[in-house]
């Protein structure tokens, strides 16, 4: 068997160590209680970049939803099969969750594809997909100049929902826009007031 899966199933060993096996378990406590996140993250699908290995949260803290290059499509109320905008309904109307974290990355490979048209061994969705993310007219010179123009429209995307935009000017809701750098392991948080991105500063939250 190849060493990654073995490493997958002594993971899951651990797992149940560590969150399972005992009476006052986490999981026993969640199975119990239900789950109550006060945190939605939308994130990439992208392996290196995990929402709760980064944050090293607990099962239970964060609902994530994660697709490629971590877009937020805008509100359509149709007939379609809209996955992330199901889960932004599941957790921003039923879970009631306070904060939206909008969680893009470095080398991001969907925000590529959307800049140079790169050519898959099978496209069905993807280019479609990325489609979303309007590179028309813009000076950025390089991907992760792009990822952070598209978690911009990914915010004015959000506003377009009527109970994510109820929401957010009832400050019910607050919508965060993050960049994770992979090669640094730094998260880079867009400043309302210098209209760029400030490394996160932890202690403006506490």
């Amino acid at each position: 068997m190849e060493h990654s899966f073995k490493k997958v199933l002594k993971g899951y060993r651990l797992f149940r160590k560590k969150y399972a096996l005992s009476d006052t378990s986490v999981m026993q406590s969640l199975s119990r209680h239900g789950q109550k996140p006060r945190i939605m993250v939308v994130a990439c699908c992208d392996s290196r970049v995990d929402p709760a290995l980064i944050l090293q949260c607990d099962p239970g803290d964060l609902f994530v939803a994660r697709n490629v290059a971590n877009i937020i499509p805008p509100y359509e109320d149709d007939q379609g099969h809209h996955g992330t905008s199901a889960a932004l309904e599941f957790g921003i109307t039923f879970l009631e969750v306070k904060n939206l974290i909008i969680l893009g990355h470095s080398q991001c490979g969907g925000v590529e594809a959307a800049m140079s048209g790169i050519e898959f061994p099978k496209n069905d969705f993807i280019s479609d997909w990325v489609s979303l993310i309007k590179t028309d007219s813009l000076a950025h010179k390089n991907t992760d100049d792009y990822a952070k123009w598209a978690l911009t429209q990914s915010h004015s995307n959000c506003i377009t929902f009527p109970w994510i935009k109820e929401r957010v000017e009832q400050e019910k809701l607050i919508i965060h826009l993050w960049f994770f750098d992979i090669k640094t392991g730094q998260i880079f948080m867009y400043s309302d007031e210098h209209k760029n991105y400030q490394p996160l500063d932890i202690h403006n939250f506490e």
